[in-house]
Protein backbone atom coordinates (compact mmCIF):
# COMPACT_ATOMS: atom_id res chain seq x y z
CA UNK A 1 0.00 0.00 0.00
CA UNK A 2 2.96 2.36 0.48
CA UNK A 3 3.70 4.74 3.32
CA UNK A 4 1.57 7.65 4.48
CA UNK A 5 2.39 10.99 2.87
CA UNK A 6 1.71 14.36 4.47
CA UNK A 7 1.31 17.79 2.94
CA UNK A 8 3.14 19.94 5.47
CA UNK A 9 3.52 23.36 3.86
CA UNK A 10 1.84 25.48 1.21
CA UNK A 11 2.93 28.56 -0.69
CA UNK A 12 1.44 30.92 -3.25
CA UNK A 13 2.62 33.81 -5.38
CA UNK A 14 0.38 36.36 -7.07
CA UNK A 15 2.25 39.05 -9.04
CA UNK A 16 1.81 42.77 -8.37
CA UNK A 17 -1.28 44.46 -6.93
CA UNK A 18 -4.76 43.07 -7.61
CA UNK A 19 -6.38 44.29 -10.84
CA UNK A 20 -10.04 45.29 -10.58
CA UNK A 21 -12.59 44.68 -13.33
CA UNK A 22 -12.41 48.29 -14.48
CA UNK A 23 -8.61 48.15 -14.78
CA UNK A 24 -8.26 45.04 -16.95
CA UNK A 25 -8.13 46.80 -20.30
CA UNK A 26 -5.68 49.39 -19.00
CA UNK A 27 -3.30 46.50 -18.23
CA UNK A 28 -3.98 44.13 -21.16
CA UNK A 29 -4.86 46.82 -23.68
CA UNK A 30 -7.91 47.30 -25.92
CA UNK A 31 -8.27 45.14 -29.01
CA UNK A 32 -8.49 47.40 -32.06
CA UNK A 33 -8.20 50.41 -29.76
CA UNK A 34 -11.82 49.98 -28.65
CA UNK A 35 -13.26 48.79 -25.34
CA UNK A 36 -14.57 45.22 -25.47
CA UNK A 37 -18.35 45.05 -25.65
CA UNK A 38 -18.17 41.59 -24.10
CA UNK A 39 -16.17 42.47 -20.98
CA UNK A 40 -19.00 43.46 -18.63
CA UNK A 41 -21.21 40.57 -19.71
CA UNK A 42 -18.49 37.96 -19.18
CA UNK A 43 -17.42 39.45 -15.84
CA UNK A 44 -21.02 39.60 -14.64
CA UNK A 45 -21.31 35.89 -15.34
CA UNK A 46 -17.97 34.73 -13.93
CA UNK A 47 -18.21 36.75 -10.70
CA UNK A 48 -14.48 37.52 -10.53
CA UNK A 49 -13.82 40.88 -8.84
CA UNK A 50 -10.01 41.00 -8.89
CA UNK A 51 -7.06 39.08 -10.27
CA UNK A 52 -3.31 39.46 -10.82
CA UNK A 53 -1.21 39.97 -13.95
CA UNK A 54 2.57 39.76 -14.23
CA UNK A 55 2.51 42.84 -16.46
CA UNK A 56 4.48 45.99 -15.69
CA UNK A 57 1.85 48.72 -15.84
CA UNK A 58 4.41 51.35 -16.78
CA UNK A 59 5.70 49.51 -19.85
CA UNK A 60 2.83 47.15 -20.64
CA UNK A 61 5.34 44.31 -20.92
CA UNK A 62 5.58 40.99 -19.02
CA UNK A 63 7.74 41.56 -15.95
CA UNK A 64 8.53 37.95 -14.98
CA UNK A 65 8.53 34.44 -16.37
CA UNK A 66 6.35 31.49 -15.44
CA UNK A 67 9.44 29.80 -13.99
CA UNK A 68 10.20 32.83 -11.82
CA UNK A 69 6.63 32.96 -10.50
CA UNK A 70 6.76 29.23 -9.70
CA UNK A 71 10.06 29.64 -7.85
CA UNK A 72 8.53 32.51 -5.84
CA UNK A 73 5.60 30.31 -4.80
CA UNK A 74 8.06 27.66 -3.61
CA UNK A 75 10.06 30.27 -1.69
CA UNK A 76 6.80 31.39 -0.02
CA UNK A 77 6.86 28.09 1.90
CA UNK A 78 9.97 29.29 3.74
CA UNK A 79 13.20 27.34 4.30
CA UNK A 80 12.14 23.78 3.51
CA UNK A 81 15.55 22.13 3.34
CA UNK A 82 16.69 19.44 0.90
CA UNK A 83 14.13 18.18 -1.62
CA UNK A 84 14.43 14.97 -3.67
CA UNK A 85 11.73 15.60 -6.30
CA UNK A 86 10.32 18.71 -7.96
CA UNK A 87 7.12 18.11 -9.97
CA UNK A 88 5.59 21.03 -11.83
CA UNK A 89 2.41 21.55 -13.83
CA UNK A 90 1.47 24.40 -16.15
CA UNK A 91 -0.60 25.06 -19.27
CA UNK A 92 1.79 27.53 -20.91
CA UNK A 93 5.48 27.16 -20.04
CA UNK A 94 7.84 29.92 -21.10
CA UNK A 95 9.21 27.83 -23.99
CA UNK A 96 8.45 24.66 -25.96
CA UNK A 97 11.74 23.10 -24.81
CA UNK A 98 13.23 22.41 -22.29
CA UNK A 99 10.53 21.49 -19.78
CA UNK A 100 9.14 23.81 -17.13
CA UNK A 101 10.49 21.85 -14.14
CA UNK A 102 14.14 22.20 -15.10
CA UNK A 103 13.66 25.93 -15.66
CA UNK A 104 12.16 26.26 -12.17
CA UNK A 105 15.03 24.17 -10.78
CA UNK A 106 17.45 26.57 -12.43
CA UNK A 107 15.69 29.57 -10.85
CA UNK A 108 15.90 27.97 -7.41
CA UNK A 109 19.52 26.86 -7.77
CA UNK A 110 18.85 23.81 -5.59
CA UNK A 111 21.19 20.78 -5.56
CA UNK A 112 20.62 18.01 -8.11
CA UNK A 113 17.17 16.41 -7.89
CA UNK A 114 14.48 14.71 -9.97
CA UNK A 115 12.66 17.37 -12.01
CA UNK A 116 9.42 16.31 -13.68
CA UNK A 117 7.10 18.53 -15.70
CA UNK A 118 3.45 17.61 -16.29
CA UNK A 119 1.75 18.99 -19.39
CA UNK A 120 -1.94 19.73 -19.76
CA UNK A 121 -4.20 22.57 -18.70
CA UNK A 122 -5.83 22.95 -15.27
CA UNK A 123 -5.19 19.31 -14.34
CA UNK A 124 -1.44 19.56 -14.95
CA UNK A 125 -0.90 20.85 -11.41
CA UNK A 126 -2.89 17.92 -9.96
CA UNK A 127 -0.87 15.51 -12.11
CA UNK A 128 2.32 17.03 -10.67
CA UNK A 129 0.88 16.58 -7.17
CA UNK A 130 0.14 12.93 -7.90
CA UNK A 131 3.67 12.30 -9.19
CA UNK A 132 5.18 13.90 -6.09
CA UNK A 133 2.80 11.98 -3.80
CA UNK A 134 3.52 8.62 -5.44
CA UNK A 135 7.26 9.28 -5.33
CA UNK A 136 7.18 9.82 -1.56
CA UNK A 137 4.62 7.05 -1.05
CA UNK A 138 6.84 4.54 -2.88
CA UNK A 139 9.87 5.49 -0.80
CA UNK A 140 11.69 6.94 -3.82
CA UNK A 141 11.70 10.44 -2.30
CA UNK A 142 11.74 11.57 1.31
CA UNK A 143 10.55 15.05 0.47
CA UNK A 144 8.92 16.36 -2.70
CA UNK A 145 7.59 19.68 -3.94
CA UNK A 146 4.65 19.94 -6.35
CA UNK A 147 3.53 23.11 -8.11
CA UNK A 148 0.89 24.55 -10.40
CA UNK A 149 1.45 27.85 -12.20
CA UNK A 150 0.06 29.97 -15.00
CA UNK A 151 1.39 32.99 -16.87
CA UNK A 152 -1.59 33.74 -19.10
CA UNK A 153 -1.39 37.52 -19.41
CA UNK A 154 1.25 37.81 -22.18
CA UNK A 155 -0.91 35.79 -24.55
CA UNK A 156 -3.94 37.96 -23.69
CA UNK A 157 -2.34 41.31 -24.51
CA UNK A 158 -4.38 43.29 -27.04
CA UNK A 159 -1.59 43.24 -29.61
CA UNK A 160 -2.08 39.49 -30.03
CA UNK A 161 -5.65 39.80 -31.31
CA UNK A 162 -7.21 41.01 -34.50
CA UNK A 163 -10.16 43.32 -33.92
CA UNK A 164 -13.35 41.35 -33.50
CA UNK A 165 -16.36 43.61 -33.52
CA UNK A 166 -19.66 41.93 -32.79
CA UNK A 167 -18.77 38.79 -30.84
CA UNK A 168 -22.24 37.23 -31.01
CA UNK A 169 -23.50 39.61 -28.33
CA UNK A 170 -27.13 38.57 -28.70
CA UNK A 171 -26.28 34.97 -27.82
CA UNK A 172 -24.30 36.15 -24.82
CA UNK A 173 -27.26 38.13 -23.48
CA UNK A 174 -29.63 35.19 -23.86
CA UNK A 175 -27.30 32.54 -22.41
CA UNK A 176 -24.64 34.07 -20.11
CA UNK A 177 -22.38 31.02 -20.23
CA UNK A 178 -21.90 31.42 -23.97
CA UNK A 179 -18.93 33.55 -24.94
CA UNK A 180 -16.30 33.73 -27.60
CA UNK A 181 -13.46 31.45 -28.56
CA UNK A 182 -10.78 34.01 -27.85
CA UNK A 183 -12.11 37.28 -26.43
CA UNK A 184 -13.97 35.85 -23.47
CA UNK A 185 -10.85 34.13 -22.14
CA UNK A 186 -9.25 37.58 -21.74
CA UNK A 187 -11.73 38.22 -18.92
CA UNK A 188 -11.44 34.73 -17.42
CA UNK A 189 -7.74 33.92 -17.03
CA UNK A 190 -5.03 35.41 -14.82
CA UNK A 191 -1.56 34.78 -13.40
CA UNK A 192 -0.35 33.02 -10.28
CA UNK A 193 1.57 30.08 -8.86
CA UNK A 194 1.23 27.71 -5.92
CA UNK A 195 3.31 25.02 -4.27
CA UNK A 196 3.11 22.33 -1.60
CA UNK A 197 5.68 20.27 0.29
CA UNK A 198 5.11 16.55 0.79
CA UNK A 199 6.89 14.55 3.51
CA UNK A 200 6.78 11.17 5.23
CA UNK A 201 5.69 12.60 8.61
CA UNK A 202 3.49 15.44 9.85
CA UNK A 203 5.23 18.71 10.65
CA UNK A 204 4.20 21.95 12.34
CA UNK A 205 0.77 22.85 13.74
CA UNK A 206 -1.13 21.50 10.72
CA UNK A 207 -0.46 18.79 8.17
CA UNK A 208 -2.77 17.15 5.67
CA UNK A 209 -2.47 13.43 5.01
CA UNK A 210 -2.88 12.77 1.30
CA UNK A 211 -5.34 9.87 1.27
CA UNK A 212 -5.77 9.44 -2.49
CA UNK A 213 -5.68 11.26 -5.84
CA UNK A 214 -7.92 10.07 -8.68
CA UNK A 215 -7.37 11.48 -12.18
CA UNK A 216 -9.26 10.49 -15.32
CA UNK A 217 -9.80 11.51 -18.94
CA UNK A 218 -12.93 11.43 -21.11
CA UNK A 219 -10.95 11.84 -24.35
CA UNK A 220 -12.15 8.41 -25.45
CA UNK A 221 -15.62 9.87 -25.96
CA UNK A 222 -15.18 13.63 -26.46
CA UNK A 223 -13.20 15.86 -28.87
CA UNK A 224 -10.88 18.75 -28.05
CA UNK A 225 -12.60 21.69 -26.33
CA UNK A 226 -9.90 24.10 -25.08
CA UNK A 227 -6.65 24.43 -26.98
CA UNK A 228 -3.70 26.57 -28.03
CA UNK A 229 -1.08 25.98 -30.71
CA UNK A 230 -3.54 24.55 -33.19
CA UNK A 231 -6.89 25.00 -34.89
CA UNK A 232 -9.91 22.82 -35.53
CA UNK A 233 -10.60 21.16 -38.86
CA UNK A 234 -14.10 21.10 -40.32
CA UNK A 235 -14.65 17.62 -38.88
CA UNK A 236 -13.77 18.81 -35.37
CA UNK A 237 -10.35 17.18 -35.24
CA UNK A 238 -7.37 19.27 -34.10
CA UNK A 239 -4.62 20.36 -36.46
CA UNK A 240 -1.41 21.19 -34.60
CA UNK A 241 0.80 24.23 -35.19
CA UNK A 242 3.44 22.27 -37.07
CA UNK A 243 0.89 21.64 -39.85
CA UNK A 244 0.51 25.38 -40.54
CA UNK A 245 2.83 27.72 -42.40
CA UNK A 246 4.51 30.45 -40.38
CA UNK A 247 2.39 33.09 -42.13
CA UNK A 248 -0.74 31.33 -40.83
CA UNK A 249 0.43 31.35 -37.20
CA UNK A 250 -0.48 35.03 -36.84
CA UNK A 251 -3.21 35.29 -39.46
CA UNK A 252 -5.21 32.51 -37.80
CA UNK A 253 -4.17 33.27 -34.19
CA UNK A 254 -2.85 29.71 -33.96
CA UNK A 255 -1.19 30.30 -30.59
CA UNK A 256 -4.14 32.07 -28.98
CA UNK A 257 -5.99 30.12 -26.29
CA UNK A 258 -9.38 29.10 -27.69
CA UNK A 259 -12.39 27.27 -26.34
CA UNK A 260 -15.41 25.62 -27.95
CA UNK A 261 -17.97 27.03 -25.53
CA UNK A 262 -20.86 25.06 -27.00
CA UNK A 263 -18.98 21.82 -26.38
CA UNK A 264 -18.01 23.04 -22.90
CA UNK A 265 -21.58 23.76 -21.86
CA UNK A 266 -22.89 20.47 -23.19
CA UNK A 267 -20.37 18.18 -21.52
CA UNK A 268 -18.21 19.75 -18.79
CA UNK A 269 -20.51 19.03 -15.84
CA UNK A 270 -21.36 15.47 -16.83
CA UNK A 271 -17.86 14.52 -17.97
CA UNK A 272 -15.81 16.13 -15.18
CA UNK A 273 -18.16 15.99 -12.19
CA UNK A 274 -21.20 13.76 -12.26
CA UNK A 275 -19.95 10.65 -14.07
CA UNK A 276 -16.43 10.36 -12.60
CA UNK A 277 -17.51 11.38 -9.10
CA UNK A 278 -20.31 8.78 -9.06
CA UNK A 279 -17.67 6.09 -9.69
CA UNK A 280 -15.38 7.52 -7.00
CA UNK A 281 -18.21 7.74 -4.43
CA UNK A 282 -18.78 4.02 -4.95
CA UNK A 283 -15.09 3.10 -5.12
CA UNK A 284 -13.99 5.20 -2.14
CA UNK A 285 -17.26 4.88 -0.19
CA UNK A 286 -17.56 8.62 0.21
CA UNK A 287 -20.28 10.13 2.39
CA UNK A 288 -21.17 13.82 2.10
CA UNK A 289 -21.51 14.31 5.85
CA UNK A 290 -17.86 13.26 6.29
CA UNK A 291 -16.48 15.92 3.91
CA UNK A 292 -15.77 19.07 5.95
CA UNK A 293 -14.30 21.16 3.12
CA UNK A 294 -15.05 21.00 -0.60
CA UNK A 295 -12.59 22.95 -2.75
CA UNK A 296 -13.88 23.16 -6.33
CA UNK A 297 -11.74 24.67 -9.06
CA UNK A 298 -14.34 26.41 -11.18
CA UNK A 299 -13.49 28.89 -13.93
CA UNK A 300 -16.63 30.94 -13.35
CA UNK A 301 -19.18 31.48 -10.59
CA UNK A 302 -21.73 30.53 -13.23
CA UNK A 303 -20.73 26.88 -12.81
CA UNK A 304 -21.22 26.75 -9.02
CA UNK A 305 -24.91 25.88 -9.33
CA UNK A 306 -24.42 23.14 -11.95
CA UNK A 307 -21.54 21.65 -9.91
CA UNK A 308 -23.72 21.63 -6.78
CA UNK A 309 -26.46 19.80 -8.68
CA UNK A 310 -23.98 17.33 -10.21
CA UNK A 311 -22.28 16.32 -6.95
CA UNK A 312 -25.74 15.69 -5.52
CA UNK A 313 -26.62 13.50 -8.48
CA UNK A 314 -23.32 11.66 -8.00
CA UNK A 315 -24.31 10.83 -4.43
CA UNK A 316 -22.23 13.44 -2.61
CA UNK A 317 -24.50 16.43 -1.81
CA UNK A 318 -22.04 18.68 0.04
CA UNK A 319 -23.85 21.89 1.08
CA UNK A 320 -22.47 25.27 -0.02
CA UNK A 321 -21.55 26.28 3.53
CA UNK A 322 -18.79 23.64 3.41
CA UNK A 323 -17.36 24.89 0.11
CA UNK A 324 -14.21 27.03 -0.06
CA UNK A 325 -13.19 29.07 -3.09
CA UNK A 326 -11.24 32.28 -3.68
CA UNK A 327 -12.16 32.65 -7.36
CA UNK A 328 -13.75 36.05 -6.70
CA UNK A 329 -10.58 37.60 -5.26
CA UNK A 330 -7.76 35.59 -6.85
CA UNK A 331 -9.25 34.89 -10.29
CA UNK A 332 -8.99 31.77 -12.42
CA UNK A 333 -5.32 30.80 -12.43
CA UNK A 334 -5.80 27.42 -14.10
CA UNK A 335 -3.47 24.73 -12.76
CA UNK A 336 -2.39 27.10 -9.96
CA UNK A 337 -5.95 27.66 -8.70
CA UNK A 338 -6.19 24.50 -6.53
CA UNK A 339 -2.85 25.32 -4.91
CA UNK A 340 -3.73 28.99 -4.32
CA UNK A 341 -7.11 27.96 -2.90
CA UNK A 342 -5.57 25.36 -0.59
CA UNK A 343 -2.84 27.79 0.54
CA UNK A 344 -5.40 30.38 1.67
CA UNK A 345 -7.49 27.82 3.56
CA UNK A 346 -4.40 26.09 5.02
CA UNK A 347 -3.10 29.38 6.44
CA UNK A 348 -6.50 30.60 7.66
CA UNK A 349 -6.57 28.52 10.84
CA UNK A 350 -10.03 27.22 9.90
CA UNK A 351 -9.00 23.60 9.26
CA UNK A 352 -9.36 21.47 12.40
CA UNK A 353 -7.67 18.18 13.24
CA UNK A 354 -9.60 15.23 11.83
CA UNK A 355 -11.41 17.24 9.17
CA UNK A 356 -11.53 15.86 5.63
CA UNK A 357 -11.03 17.89 2.46
CA UNK A 358 -12.09 17.02 -1.08
CA UNK A 359 -10.61 18.97 -3.98
CA UNK A 360 -12.17 18.92 -7.46
CA UNK A 361 -10.01 19.94 -10.44
CA UNK A 362 -11.51 19.74 -13.94
CA UNK A 363 -10.08 20.86 -17.25
CA UNK A 364 -11.87 21.26 -20.55
CA UNK A 365 -8.89 20.52 -22.83
CA UNK A 366 -10.44 17.17 -23.67
CA UNK A 367 -12.49 16.84 -20.49
CA UNK A 368 -10.14 15.49 -17.86
CA UNK A 369 -10.78 15.67 -14.14
CA UNK A 370 -9.17 15.07 -10.77
CA UNK A 371 -10.28 14.58 -7.18
CA UNK A 372 -7.91 14.84 -4.19
CA UNK A 373 -8.83 13.62 -0.67
CA UNK A 374 -6.95 14.96 2.35
CA UNK A 375 -7.28 14.51 6.13
CA UNK A 376 -6.07 17.09 8.66
CA UNK A 377 -3.72 15.72 11.33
Amino acid sequence: MGIDVFLTRTGAFLPFAPVSNDEIESVLGMVGGKPSRARRLVLRSNGIQSRHYAIDRATGEPAMTNAQMTANAIRAMGDIGRVDTLATGTSLPDQLMPNHAVMVHGELGWPRLEAVSCAGICLSGAAALKHAWLSVRAGESKRAVATGSELASPIMLARNFDPEVEHKLQQLEERPEIAFEKDFLRWMLSDGAGAVLLETAPSGPLSLRVDWIDLSSAANELPVCMYAGGDKNDDGSLRGWLRFGTDEWQAKSIFAVKQDVRLLNEHVIRATVRDPLAEIVDKRRLVASEIDWFLPHISSSFFAGPVEQAIGEAGLPIPRERWFSNLVTKGNTGSASPYIMLDELFRSGRIQKGQKLLMYIPESGRFSTGFVHLTAV
